[in-house]
């Protein structure tokens, strides 16, 4: 399986299935950070239940 896309100067981009590896995701556990993939079965499903955020932008104003 392959799929096309462009560069902004027409020059194309192949992507093909050979290409992709896994990528070891890193988060915090107990306090430190650990690849998700060597967390218990438990820890693992708490991970894929987070909801994340962004944080509004703080805007600073002077006194």
């Amino acid at each position: 399986m392959a799929t096309n896309d462009y560069h902004q100067d027409g020059q194309e981009i192949t992507e093909t299935q050979e290409l992709k590896v896994p990528c070891e995701v890193y988060s915090r556990i107990v306090g430190y950070l650990r690849p998700v993939q060597n967390w218990h079965r438990g820890k693992q499903q708490e991970f894929r239940e987070r909801k994340t955020f962004r944080a509004p932008e703080a805007t600073r104003t002077e006194d």
